[in-house]
């Protein structure tokens, strides 16, 4: 599979049609000034040696070699074998909440981009445990499955807003119920789900959920965020959110549900802070936790391409520098 290191560079190649454009105002130009001097079909006559034709070659030729240029700076690498990697930990399902009382903003800027920053520094924390994403509101959907692709989970979550799921609402124990399924089966016994949420939830019996999963093995902690007081929650056109009546909707930190749900998940319920948001607490619970040993398949040794492509590039550069602009008039049989 190829793919580009550097991607920006191929911006580069967006210099080729100027290249052509400036050309030919230039002969424009050019051909302006010596109408000065005559007509142009005498002009040509009088001039049998200069050839336009030899001028739309070599941008031409230029253009090529910008382009293979522009390539081989971007940095093109093929993965040249794929390799099975040992690995012992546990795996973490972290269940987001991301319904419109998450951009409440008792935390700055809100409540879901401050949990986003938490759950990106929990990854680059992470060595050999597996991490999946589900986003949930009203519904709940596997944003990432279970993975040691620290650098995917990464990217996936930084997309990750309150669009993510169509229907508003906040659905834990689907989301629970949906962790649950998105296990691998060789991690019995070493597995979490992390809920982070503010807690109101009014769609289904979440405790219930999280006593499954208990029973099942899988242990659920919950993070709190928000605060005991609420906030209002603002849109997108910068008004705040209103209920049915025009009474502005304030949401408030469910904590005594989110300690239930914890306690029934054989977890830990922990209430997110403006500097700690829960997260170490949570992790050096997981830590002691039975390990696993993990097998998983990933692309190693990426092979560099560049060089032939500045290769290519340098020849084009060549040839058009060893065209002369003017016809030579040389035969080669006499």
């Amino acid at each position: 599979m190829l793919q580009f290191a550097q991607a920006e560079y191929l911006l580069l190649i967006l210099i080729i049609p100027f290249l052509f454009l400036f050309y030919g105002l230039s002969l424009r130009i050019k051909n302006r000034r010596l109408e000065r001097f005559g007509e142009m079909p005498i002009i040509k006559r009088l001039m049998p040696s200069v050839s336009r034709g030899r001028g739309w070659a070599k941008v031409t030729l230029l253009s090529v070699a910008v382009f293979f240029f522009a390539i081989g700076l971007s940095r093109p690498q093929l993965g040249a074998r794929v390799k099975e990697q040992q690995s012992r930990g546990v795996e973490i399902m972290v269940a987001l909440d991301v319904s419109n009382s998450m951009l409440a903003q008792d935390y700055s800027p809100n409540r879901l981009e401050r949990a986003k920053l938490a759950i990106s520094r929990l990854v680059d924390r992470m060595k050999d445990d597996r991490i999946g994403l589900i986003v949930f509101a009203g519904q709940s959907f596997v944003q990432l499955p279970i993975t040691t692709d620290y650098v995917s989970a990464k990217v996936f979550l930084n997309s990750i807003n309150t669009s993510s799921v169509p229907v508003q609402g906040t659905a834990i124990g689907d989301a629970i119920r949906l962790g649950i399924k998105s296990f691998s089966l060789e991690s019995e016994n070493s597995r979490a789900i992390v809920v982070i949420t503010d807690g109101e939830n009014h769609e289904d019996d979440p405790v219930q959920a999280a006593a499954d999963a208990y029973g099942l093995g899988v242990r659920v902690f919950t993070i709190g965020v928000g605060s005991a007081e609420g906030k209002p929650i603002p849109m997108e056109n910068g008004e705040l959110l209103k209920d049915k009546d025009g009474n502005i909707v304030v949401t408030k930190l469910n904590e005594n549900m989110l300690a239930e749900i914890a306690e029934a998940g054989g977890g830990e319920y922990v209430k997110a802070g403006s500097r700690d948001f829960g997260l170490d607490t949570i992790v050096d619970e997981l830590k002691n936790m039975d390990q696993k040993d993990f097998k998983s398949v990933v692309f190693v040794d990426f092979d560099e391409q560049y060089m032939y492509f500045f290769g290519i590039a340098l020849f084009f550069l060549v040839l058009e520098m060893l065209i002369g602009d003017k016809k030579t008039g040389r035969k080669l049989f006499i």
